[in-house]
């Protein structure tokens, strides 16, 4: 049983505290306790099947769409548990949004994208302004302008990311959730969506999901390692080996799983 290493970290905006993740009766993550600072980036690293993506869909509650996913031990937000009685789920996800690995804009066009979960959420303010902040802070404004009533499915792959971040800010969370948002990019888009995380940090909390250990280390200021192991069953359990800042995680970490990861042994 491996206790993570954690960093001394004095204000929290998310915190998991002895979580445990269930998908029917079979335990997927086990044991996971983490702090998430406040307008930071934090990583999650680790091989296929550690869990990195499970725990992040707890922080949004987005695992509750699973039939048979079950958390146990807590997480809150703010101090806030976030699976408490009369925690509503939708408001959860308003608070801390999602962007997932492929880029998926509604069938609508640029403007609408931004603006439907806005009005949805009871936008009462210049929706025009909204669309266009938005879409300035998710660095696509200037190959957007001219033509925002287009369907967002005709811009290139790494458009379309940014139009899923911009439509993730224009609700006002306060948490972006990042599932692997560049593993379906070139890498020119892929630093664009890069530069763009380290513009966001300084008003968001930003947790990134990525297999990707140069990105971890290029845009996170902390890293969560992962790693899993294989039940009788075949199954594998995922937890938290090693919790640090991104500097420390990869060059001297303190487990020796996490040496041979981000050294290239396993994974």
């Amino acid at each position: 049983m491996v206790n993570a290493s954690h960093p001394t970290i004095t204000e929290t905006v998310l915190r998991t505290k002895n979580l445990n993740v269930y998908y029917g009766s079979s335990l997927a993550v086990r044991d996971v306790s983490l702090d998430i600072p406040p307008r930071q980036i934090v990583a999650f690293i680790g091989p296929s099947g550690c869990g990195k993506s499970t725990v992040l869909r707890c922080f949004n509650r987005t695992n509750d769409l699973i039939p048979g996913a079950r958390v146990e031990g807590k997480v809150t937000f703010h101090g806030k548990d976030l699976y408490g009685k009369g925690v509503d789920p939708v408001e959860v996800r308003r608070r801390i949004g999602m962007v997932f690995q492929k880029p998926n804009p509604f069938p609508k066009s640029i403007y609408e994208n931004i603006a439907f979960g806005a009005r949805i959420n009871g936008y009462k303010g210049n929706m025009d302004e909204l669309v266009e902040t938005s879409l300035r802070k998710a660095a696509i404004w200037d190959e957007v302008k001219d033509k925002l009533k287009q369907s967002g499915l005709g811009l290139s792959g790494g458009q379309q990311q940014r139009l899923c971040i911009a439509r993730a800010i224009a609700i006002e969370p306060e948490v972006i959730l990042m599932d692997e948002p560049c593993s379906a990019l070139d890498p020119i888009s892929t630093l664009r969506v890069e530069e763009l995380m380290q513009e966001l940090k300084e008003q968001y909390t930003i947790v990134i999901v990525t297999h990707n250990m140069q990105q971890a280390t290029r845009v996170s200021d902390y890293t969560a390692f992962y790693n899993a192991e294989a039940t009788e069953g075949g199954n594998k359990i995922g937890y938290l080996v090693e919790y640090a800042p991104t500097e420390q995680v990869f060059n001297n970490p303190m487990e020796q799983a996490t040496r041979d990861y981000v050294s290239g042994r396993f994974g």
